[in-house]
Protein backbone atom coordinates (compact mmCIF):
# COMPACT_ATOMS: atom_id res chain seq x y z
CA UNK A 1 0.00 0.00 0.00
CA UNK A 2 1.18 3.52 -0.85
CA UNK A 3 -0.56 6.78 0.05
CA UNK A 4 -0.04 10.07 -1.80
CA UNK A 5 -1.73 13.46 -1.51
CA UNK A 6 -2.35 16.38 -3.81
CA UNK A 7 -1.70 19.96 -2.81
CA UNK A 8 -5.31 20.54 -1.71
CA UNK A 9 -5.07 17.77 0.93
CA UNK A 10 -1.39 17.60 1.82
CA UNK A 11 -1.87 18.04 5.59
CA UNK A 12 -4.74 15.54 5.65
CA UNK A 13 -2.68 13.06 3.63
CA UNK A 14 0.20 13.32 6.09
CA UNK A 15 -2.19 12.73 9.00
CA UNK A 16 -3.69 9.66 7.30
CA UNK A 17 -0.27 8.19 6.49
CA UNK A 18 0.91 8.76 10.07
CA UNK A 19 -2.15 6.95 11.47
CA UNK A 20 -1.42 4.06 9.09
CA UNK A 21 2.13 3.90 10.42
CA UNK A 22 3.76 4.88 7.15
CA UNK A 23 5.31 7.81 5.34
CA UNK A 24 3.29 9.82 2.85
CA UNK A 25 4.58 8.99 -0.63
CA UNK A 26 6.73 11.63 -2.31
CA UNK A 27 5.28 13.43 -5.31
CA UNK A 28 6.41 16.33 -7.42
CA UNK A 29 3.38 18.50 -8.14
CA UNK A 30 3.71 22.03 -9.46
CA UNK A 31 2.05 24.63 -11.63
CA UNK A 32 3.78 26.18 -14.61
CA UNK A 33 3.70 29.92 -15.26
CA UNK A 34 0.73 29.53 -17.62
CA UNK A 35 -1.30 27.63 -15.01
CA UNK A 36 -0.78 24.11 -16.40
CA UNK A 37 -0.16 21.45 -13.74
CA UNK A 38 2.57 18.82 -13.61
CA UNK A 39 2.56 15.68 -11.46
CA UNK A 40 5.16 12.92 -11.03
CA UNK A 41 5.63 10.06 -8.55
CA UNK A 42 9.16 10.15 -7.17
CA UNK A 43 9.23 6.44 -6.24
CA UNK A 44 8.30 3.30 -8.14
CA UNK A 45 4.64 2.36 -7.69
CA UNK A 46 4.66 -0.65 -10.01
CA UNK A 47 2.26 -3.28 -8.65
CA UNK A 48 1.26 -1.08 -5.68
CA UNK A 49 -2.18 -0.45 -4.24
CA UNK A 50 -2.17 3.35 -4.57
CA UNK A 51 -4.42 5.70 -2.58
CA UNK A 52 -4.54 9.29 -3.83
CA UNK A 53 -5.91 11.78 -1.28
CA UNK A 54 -7.36 14.94 -2.79
CA UNK A 55 -10.45 16.95 -1.95
CA UNK A 56 -11.50 18.74 -5.14
CA UNK A 57 -11.84 22.11 -3.43
CA UNK A 58 -10.43 25.60 -3.63
CA UNK A 59 -7.38 26.38 -1.51
CA UNK A 60 -6.21 29.84 -0.51
CA UNK A 61 -3.04 29.42 1.54
CA UNK A 62 0.35 27.96 0.59
CA UNK A 63 -0.31 28.09 -3.15
CA UNK A 64 -3.85 29.12 -3.98
CA UNK A 65 -5.71 26.99 -6.48
CA UNK A 66 -9.27 26.66 -7.68
CA UNK A 67 -11.67 23.72 -7.53
CA UNK A 68 -10.79 23.02 -11.16
CA UNK A 69 -7.05 23.06 -10.40
CA UNK A 70 -7.56 20.51 -7.63
CA UNK A 71 -9.65 18.32 -9.91
CA UNK A 72 -7.19 18.40 -12.82
CA UNK A 73 -4.33 17.74 -10.40
CA UNK A 74 -6.11 14.60 -9.16
CA UNK A 75 -6.75 13.45 -12.73
CA UNK A 76 -3.07 13.89 -13.59
CA UNK A 77 -2.06 11.92 -10.50
CA UNK A 78 -4.39 9.11 -11.52
CA UNK A 79 -3.08 9.08 -15.07
CA UNK A 80 0.53 9.09 -13.89
CA UNK A 81 -0.22 6.15 -11.56
CA UNK A 82 -1.92 4.26 -14.37
CA UNK A 83 1.02 4.76 -16.72
CA UNK A 84 3.42 3.74 -13.93
CA UNK A 85 1.69 0.32 -13.64
CA UNK A 86 0.00 0.72 -10.27
CA UNK A 87 -2.03 -2.41 -9.47
CA UNK A 88 -5.08 -0.54 -8.17
CA UNK A 89 -5.83 3.20 -7.93
CA UNK A 90 -8.23 4.51 -5.30
CA UNK A 91 -9.24 8.17 -5.36
CA UNK A 92 -9.77 9.30 -1.77
CA UNK A 93 -11.98 12.37 -2.20
CA UNK A 94 -13.17 13.49 1.24
CA UNK A 95 -14.97 16.37 -0.50
CA UNK A 96 -16.39 15.53 -3.94
CA UNK A 97 -16.43 18.80 -5.85
CA UNK A 98 -19.39 19.61 -8.13
CA UNK A 99 -21.58 17.24 -6.11
CA UNK A 100 -24.31 19.89 -5.90
CA UNK A 101 -24.78 19.74 -9.66
CA UNK A 102 -26.39 16.30 -9.55
CA UNK A 103 -29.43 16.88 -11.79
CA UNK A 104 -30.85 19.22 -14.41
CA UNK A 105 -32.71 22.04 -12.68
CA UNK A 106 -33.20 24.03 -15.89
CA UNK A 107 -33.10 23.30 -19.62
CA UNK A 108 -29.70 22.96 -21.31
CA UNK A 109 -27.75 22.44 -18.08
CA UNK A 110 -25.04 19.81 -17.57
CA UNK A 111 -25.19 17.14 -14.87
CA UNK A 112 -21.66 17.96 -13.77
CA UNK A 113 -21.40 15.46 -10.91
CA UNK A 114 -22.04 12.66 -13.43
CA UNK A 115 -19.52 14.09 -15.88
CA UNK A 116 -16.83 14.18 -13.16
CA UNK A 117 -17.59 10.52 -12.37
CA UNK A 118 -17.19 9.65 -16.07
CA UNK A 119 -13.86 11.49 -16.28
CA UNK A 120 -12.47 9.81 -13.14
CA UNK A 121 -13.30 6.38 -14.53
CA UNK A 122 -11.92 7.23 -17.96
CA UNK A 123 -8.49 8.24 -16.64
CA UNK A 124 -8.22 5.00 -14.65
CA UNK A 125 -9.68 5.23 -11.13
CA UNK A 126 -10.57 1.75 -9.85
CA UNK A 127 -12.35 2.81 -6.66
CA UNK A 128 -13.56 5.97 -4.92
CA UNK A 129 -13.62 6.77 -1.20
CA UNK A 130 -15.66 9.84 -0.33
CA UNK A 131 -17.30 11.38 2.72
CA UNK A 132 -20.84 12.71 3.26
CA UNK A 133 -21.83 13.25 -0.35
CA UNK A 134 -24.16 16.20 -0.87
CA UNK A 135 -26.44 14.05 -3.01
CA UNK A 136 -26.79 10.29 -2.65
CA UNK A 137 -27.41 9.66 -6.33
CA UNK A 138 -23.78 10.56 -7.08
CA UNK A 139 -22.87 7.01 -6.01
CA UNK A 140 -24.98 5.73 -8.89
CA UNK A 141 -23.05 7.83 -11.40
CA UNK A 142 -20.12 5.39 -11.14
CA UNK A 143 -19.64 1.90 -12.58
CA UNK A 144 -16.87 1.20 -10.07
CA UNK A 145 -17.08 0.70 -6.28
CA UNK A 146 -17.80 3.87 -4.30
CA UNK A 147 -17.31 3.60 -0.53
CA UNK A 148 -19.26 6.22 1.38
CA UNK A 149 -17.85 7.46 4.68
CA UNK A 150 -19.50 9.77 7.19
CA UNK A 151 -18.28 12.24 9.80
CA UNK A 152 -21.50 12.00 11.83
CA UNK A 153 -19.86 9.84 14.57
CA UNK A 154 -17.05 12.43 14.90
CA UNK A 155 -19.54 15.29 15.29
CA UNK A 156 -21.81 13.34 17.65
CA UNK A 157 -18.85 12.46 19.88
CA UNK A 158 -17.79 16.12 19.99
CA UNK A 159 -21.16 17.33 21.27
CA UNK A 160 -21.55 14.42 23.68
CA UNK A 161 -18.19 15.30 25.24
CA UNK A 162 -18.86 19.06 25.38
CA UNK A 163 -19.00 19.83 29.11
CA UNK A 164 -20.97 23.06 28.66
CA UNK A 165 -23.91 21.09 27.20
CA UNK A 166 -24.20 18.69 30.13
CA UNK A 167 -27.71 18.81 31.54
CA UNK A 168 -28.99 21.09 28.79
CA UNK A 169 -32.13 20.36 26.79
CA UNK A 170 -31.00 19.91 23.19
CA UNK A 171 -32.82 20.29 19.89
CA UNK A 172 -31.23 19.41 16.55
CA UNK A 173 -32.30 21.73 13.75
CA UNK A 174 -32.29 20.88 10.04
CA UNK A 175 -31.60 23.98 7.89
CA UNK A 176 -34.07 22.73 5.26
CA UNK A 177 -36.38 19.81 4.52
CA UNK A 178 -33.66 18.09 2.45
CA UNK A 179 -31.48 17.55 5.54
CA UNK A 180 -34.31 16.45 7.86
CA UNK A 181 -33.25 12.79 7.74
CA UNK A 182 -29.67 13.68 8.71
CA UNK A 183 -30.93 15.91 11.53
CA UNK A 184 -33.28 13.18 12.76
CA UNK A 185 -30.42 10.66 12.90
CA UNK A 186 -28.20 13.20 14.67
CA UNK A 187 -30.94 13.98 17.19
CA UNK A 188 -31.45 10.29 17.92
CA UNK A 189 -27.73 9.86 18.66
CA UNK A 190 -27.74 12.84 21.04
CA UNK A 191 -31.09 12.07 22.66
CA UNK A 192 -32.38 15.44 21.45
CA UNK A 193 -35.65 16.65 19.94
CA UNK A 194 -35.94 17.70 16.28
CA UNK A 195 -36.90 20.90 14.46
CA UNK A 196 -36.87 21.75 10.75
CA UNK A 197 -36.46 25.11 9.01
CA UNK A 198 -37.97 25.90 5.62
CA UNK A 199 -36.37 28.42 3.28
CA UNK A 200 -36.61 30.04 -0.11
CA UNK A 201 -34.03 31.72 -2.32
CA UNK A 202 -35.11 35.05 -3.90
CA UNK A 203 -31.67 35.14 -5.56
CA UNK A 204 -28.97 32.49 -5.93
CA UNK A 205 -26.86 33.90 -3.08
CA UNK A 206 -29.76 35.02 -0.86
CA UNK A 207 -31.68 32.97 1.70
CA UNK A 208 -34.96 33.69 3.49
CA UNK A 209 -36.07 31.45 6.35
CA UNK A 210 -39.84 31.20 6.12
CA UNK A 211 -40.88 28.79 8.88
CA UNK A 212 -39.58 26.78 11.85
CA UNK A 213 -41.35 23.50 12.52
CA UNK A 214 -40.70 22.20 16.04
CA UNK A 215 -40.12 23.53 19.55
CA UNK A 216 -36.82 25.26 20.34
CA UNK A 217 -38.03 27.42 23.25
CA UNK A 218 -35.54 27.36 26.13
CA UNK A 219 -33.34 24.73 24.43
CA UNK A 220 -29.81 24.68 23.08
CA UNK A 221 -30.03 24.24 19.29
CA UNK A 222 -27.54 22.37 17.11
CA UNK A 223 -27.94 23.07 13.40
CA UNK A 224 -26.53 20.22 11.30
CA UNK A 225 -25.73 20.16 7.59
CA UNK A 226 -23.38 18.30 5.26
CA UNK A 227 -21.53 21.48 4.20
CA UNK A 228 -21.15 25.20 4.84
CA UNK A 229 -20.36 27.33 1.80
CA UNK A 230 -21.12 31.07 1.96
CA UNK A 231 -22.82 30.65 5.38
CA UNK A 232 -25.99 32.46 4.26
CA UNK A 233 -28.27 29.57 5.28
CA UNK A 234 -26.38 29.17 8.54
CA UNK A 235 -26.59 32.81 9.62
CA UNK A 236 -30.25 33.26 8.66
CA UNK A 237 -31.18 29.91 10.19
CA UNK A 238 -29.46 30.72 13.48
CA UNK A 239 -31.22 34.09 13.57
CA UNK A 240 -34.61 32.43 13.09
CA UNK A 241 -33.89 29.81 15.75
CA UNK A 242 -32.76 32.41 18.29
CA UNK A 243 -35.83 34.56 17.58
CA UNK A 244 -37.95 31.47 18.25
CA UNK A 245 -36.58 31.10 21.76
CA UNK A 246 -33.42 28.97 21.63
CA UNK A 247 -30.94 29.92 24.35
CA UNK A 248 -27.85 29.16 22.24
CA UNK A 249 -27.13 27.95 18.71
CA UNK A 250 -24.28 25.64 17.72
CA UNK A 251 -23.64 24.64 14.10
CA UNK A 252 -22.01 21.51 12.71
CA UNK A 253 -21.12 20.24 9.24
CA UNK A 254 -18.73 17.79 7.66
CA UNK A 255 -17.34 20.10 4.99
CA UNK A 256 -16.34 23.70 5.68
CA UNK A 257 -15.94 25.37 2.30
CA UNK A 258 -16.35 28.90 3.71
CA UNK A 259 -16.36 30.67 0.36
CA UNK A 260 -16.55 34.47 0.40
CA UNK A 261 -18.39 36.19 2.06
CA UNK A 262 -18.69 33.43 4.70
CA UNK A 263 -16.07 34.77 7.13
CA UNK A 264 -17.51 38.30 6.98
CA UNK A 265 -21.03 37.00 7.65
CA UNK A 266 -19.88 34.86 10.56
CA UNK A 267 -17.81 37.67 12.06
CA UNK A 268 -20.91 39.90 12.14
CA UNK A 269 -23.37 37.44 13.68
CA UNK A 270 -24.12 37.22 17.40
CA UNK A 271 -26.53 34.33 17.01
CA UNK A 272 -24.02 31.48 16.67
CA UNK A 273 -22.07 30.21 19.67
CA UNK A 274 -19.73 27.86 17.79
CA UNK A 275 -19.29 26.17 14.41
CA UNK A 276 -17.76 22.69 14.17
CA UNK A 277 -16.47 21.21 10.89
CA UNK A 278 -13.96 18.52 9.97
CA UNK A 279 -10.69 18.92 8.08
CA UNK A 280 -11.89 17.40 4.79
CA UNK A 281 -11.24 20.88 3.38
CA UNK A 282 -8.29 22.95 4.68
CA UNK A 283 -9.40 25.95 6.73
CA UNK A 284 -7.91 29.10 5.24
CA UNK A 285 -6.36 31.86 7.32
CA UNK A 286 -8.56 34.60 8.69
CA UNK A 287 -11.24 32.24 10.03
CA UNK A 288 -13.32 33.65 12.90
CA UNK A 289 -12.57 32.22 16.33
CA UNK A 290 -15.99 30.54 16.56
CA UNK A 291 -14.96 27.94 13.95
CA UNK A 292 -13.53 24.67 15.33
CA UNK A 293 -12.03 22.02 13.03
CA UNK A 294 -12.03 18.34 13.99
CA UNK A 295 -9.64 15.72 12.53
CA UNK A 296 -11.08 13.13 10.15
CA UNK A 297 -7.77 11.34 9.54
CA UNK A 298 -8.48 8.32 11.76
CA UNK A 299 -11.75 7.51 10.00
CA UNK A 300 -10.12 7.87 6.59
CA UNK A 301 -7.11 5.78 7.65
CA UNK A 302 -9.35 3.01 8.99
CA UNK A 303 -11.34 2.92 5.74
CA UNK A 304 -8.20 2.88 3.61
CA UNK A 305 -6.80 0.00 5.69
CA UNK A 306 -10.03 -1.98 5.28
CA UNK A 307 -10.11 -1.40 1.52
CA UNK A 308 -6.49 -2.52 1.24
CA UNK A 309 -7.22 -5.64 3.29
CA UNK A 310 -10.45 -6.38 1.38
CA UNK A 311 -12.51 -5.86 4.52
CA UNK A 312 -15.80 -4.03 5.02
CA UNK A 313 -15.80 -0.24 5.12
CA UNK A 314 -19.22 -0.30 6.77
CA UNK A 315 -17.67 -2.05 9.78
CA UNK A 316 -15.74 1.14 10.55
CA UNK A 317 -19.09 2.87 11.11
CA UNK A 318 -20.93 -0.17 12.54
CA UNK A 319 -23.10 -0.17 9.44
CA UNK A 320 -24.21 3.46 9.87
CA UNK A 321 -22.42 5.06 6.96
CA UNK A 322 -25.57 5.41 4.88
CA UNK A 323 -26.44 8.61 3.03
CA UNK A 324 -28.96 10.96 4.61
Amino acid sequence: MMVFAGRASRALGEDIASRLGMELGEMQVKSFANGEIYARFMDSIRGADVFLVQSTCSTYDNGAQSVNDSLVELLLMVNAAKLASARRITAVMPWYGYSRQDKKSAPREPITAKMIADVLQTVGVDRVLTMDLHAGQVQGFFNIPVDHMTAVPILVRYFKDLAELEGERLVVVSPDAGRAKLASHFAEKLGASLAVLTKQRPEHSEVEMTMLIGDVQGKVAIMIDDMIDTAGTLVEGAKKVRQSGATRVYCAATHGLFSDPAFDRLARTDDIERIVVTDTIPLRSGAPDLINQLPSGQVLADCIANVFNDESVSEVFEGENQLF
